[in-house]
């Protein structure tokens, strides 16, 4: 017994006493076990009703999720009103599940038991909220509810009539309009669920498989370990879709890597940054935002998912083109132990680890929903995970399992809680609209001014985020302002969900590169931009799908391809312009003339445009750019040609 406890223990910053210490260890690993039975059972069988199946959630990921930040707390009055609030927060759940029947009857008309267990409810969810994430979402929040609360004091448009307590209390808590809405919804039917698969791929030794299989494929190039770090950190992103979890994750094992191979700290920690910040546009889990467009777009995830393929994996492309580029510049050595050996002894000995994943593309393909496809697949992961005994996992490790995906989704779950009140305030005073009318106003008649000011606003509002935080606010906020202007719906999603997670890599938020600095002992600000020039396609893939949608799979083959090839040329030579290098370092002037032939070939039009001046740009793109790489090409063959010519005078 003593050792079961001793592996449920949590493990601490600061000191606690050991009484304290297994009791919230023990009841965040029961916690954790009733929230994925429920939410295995809610997801998969659909016979809960929303309000009671999101509110006991929330209920019980509070209460866990409360003790846990609680207990890590240093000022005692913090952790005590913490424990205080966790157990306030189970009230709401057991309240709205006992008495759902008489509050439909009611019309969901709050009563004054409803008012005194949402003003309970609201305080754990702020207090959560600042522990988990920060103040950012808290001040959304308390600012919204103050804004619904005095509206009618604001003079013009921007007034209103002024809801009470009552009203908010029904709106935000005995609805579904609320904190319990579709984000909520979202996070128990998919992100929990996908989340869970993810974390015991991990606990079963995927993660390790991802690196290996990265060393195998790119280690014997010049720079591999760079490749490596941003192939296996791409790829543990496809089962994570967070860079912050990411980096810690891989970080830890791929930036020594890199330092011991000749990259600068501040490089190294930015080329992580980089690659772990794609796991957020990466299908099949994208930050977990894939599941919360199809939700609010009406339309299927896999279509989502798919649309996500070709500007996620321009992103990748122009990455590993940067890195073996950088490594170049650099003179780098290759990686010794890595190579075609040990991709295949990986295959070989653990390839079967790779099961599940391949199932649920598979089950995804064959027209299974995500909830069905992700329980199943969690099922052939723990069928796999005896067949060697480093994988195998017992009992305690399936609650640790449970915990990991408990305390790797609280963030995101008191995110889209909070998310959640804002929307159901701006949805309720009809604010959101106001704003996205205003974004057209300033923008005018000018499409791309609008798209541009679009942008800035996904940027500003995105960060320090979670990205599915980030992606809820923005499609309230700012996505009608596109669509009113005829954008079609998914491009204008897809465009704010871009801006709305670059500040991950952007100073100066920039949370995955700070977080990645903290491991290679660099400079933030160096990693930032370092991360942000080896990261740009983000902030430019938007620009090009809203021109090319195409990208996104919308038109004809023709068009698609031709899309892509445009789109790929495009950014890999604008990629050499910023490396500065190709087969020998490039001069200013050339890295200028790339930038710019760049520019040309990527000129803002459809793919199958057919006026003069797309055509002039384009086509002198083209041209420009085959020009400079074989004058760059022919000048390092003759560099190289004429030392063995003196050599032979000689």
């Amino acid at each position: 017994m003593a050792s079961v406890l001793e592996k449920l223990r949590l493990d601490l910053p600061i000191e606690r006493g050991r009484t304290e210490i297994m009791a919230v260890s023990v009841l965040a690993g029961i916690s954790s076990v009733l929230i994925t039975a429920l939410v295995i059972y809610g997801a998969y069988f659909g016979l809960i009703t929303a309000l009671i199946l999101r509110s006991i959630f929330f209920s019980l990921v509070s209460f866990a999720g409360l003790a846990y930040v609680g207990i890590k707390a240093r000022r005692d009055i913090v952790r005590h009103g913490c424990y205080l609030l966790a157990v306030v927060s189970l009230v709401p759940g057991y309240h709205l599940w006992q008495n759902y029947t008489d509050i439909i009857l009611r019309g969901a008309m709050a009563s004054p038991p409803d008012l005194w267990i949402f003003i309970g409810l609201m305080a754990a969810l702020l207090v959560l909220t600042r522990l988990a994430l920060g103040w950012a979402l808290v001040v959304l929040v308390v600012v919204g509810v103050l804004y619904a609360y005095f509206g009618y004091l604001i003079p013009g448009k921007y007034g209103h009539g002024g809801y009470d307590l009552w009203r908010l209390t029904s709106t935000l808590m005995l609805s579904t309009e609320g904190i319990y809405g579709v984000p909520m919804g979202v996070a128990v039917e998919y992100i929990f669920l996908f989340a869970l698969l993810g974390s015991l791929l991990m606990r079963i030794g995927t993660g390790e498989v991802f690196v290996d299989i990265a060393r195998g494929i790119t280690g014997r190039v010049q720079g591999g370990p760079g490749l490596s770090a941003a192939l296996s950190s791409t790829l543990m992103g496809t089962i994570n879709g967070s860079a912050v979890a990411n980096v810690v994750t891989t970080g830890t094992f791929t930036i020594p890597l890199m330092k011991r191979a000749g990259y600068a700290p501040a490089t190294a920690a930015g080329i992580e940054a980089a690659a772990a910040s794609a796991g957020q546009i990466l299908p099949p889990v994208m930050g977990a935002a894939a599941f919360l467009m199809a939700e609010i777009i009406g339309m299927p995830y896999a279509q989502i998912a798919l649309a996500a393929i070709i500007p996620s994996g321009l992103y990748v492309i122009a990455l590993m083109v940067a890195v073996r580029l950088e490594a170049g510049r650099l003179d780098l050595a290759r990686d010794a132990g890595a190579g075609l050996d040990l991709l295949k002894e990986t295959l070989i000995r653990r390839g079967y680890l790779l099961v599940p994943l391949f199932a649920l593309v598979g089950f995804l393909i064959d027209g299974y929903t995500p909830t069905q496809a992700a329980v199943i697949c969690i099922v052939f992961g723990l069928l796999v995970s005896p067949w060697h005994r480093d994988t195998r996992v017992g009992p305690i490790d399936l609650v640790l399992v449970c915990r990991d995906t408990l305390v790797s989704t609280l963030p995101i779950i008191a995110a889209v809680a909070a998310a959640g009140a804002v929307i159901g305030i701006l949805n309720l005073t009809g604010l959101g609209l106001m704003l996205s009318g205003l974004i057209v106003e300033l923008g005018g008649s000018n499409i791309w001014l609008i798209f541009v000011l679009t942008a800035l606003t996904s940027f500003v509002l995105g960060m320090g985020l979670p990205t599915s935080a980030a992606y809820l606010l923005l499609a309230v906020l700012v996505a009608p302002a596109l669509t009113q202007l005829g954008v079609p719906v998914l491009v204008a999603h897809m465009f704010i969900f871009y801006y709305g997670l670059v500040s991950a890599i952007t100073p100066p938020v920039a949370m995955a590169a700070f977080a990645a600095a903290s491991i290679a002992g660099s400079d933030v600000n160096k990693t930032g931009y370092e991360a942000v020039r080896l990261g740009f396609v983000k902030l430019l893939v938007p620009f090009l799908f809203v021109s090319m949608p195409g990208l996104l799979l919308i038109g004809t083959p023709t068009e698609i391809v031709l899309s892509t090839t445009i789109a790929l040329i495009g950014t890999v030579s604008l990629s050499i312009a910023f490396a500065g290098w190709l087969v020998r370092p490039l001069r200013v002037g050339e890295r200028l003339m790339i930038a710019v032939a760049s520019a040309l070939v990527l000129w803002p039009a459809a793919a199958m445009a057919d006026d003069p001046v797309t055509l002039a740009a384009r086509i002198a793109g083209m041209i420009g750019l085959a020009i400079l790489f074989y004058r760059i090409a022919v000048s390092e063959r003759e560099a190289g040609v004429r030392p063995r010519l003196e050599n032979r005078v000689s």
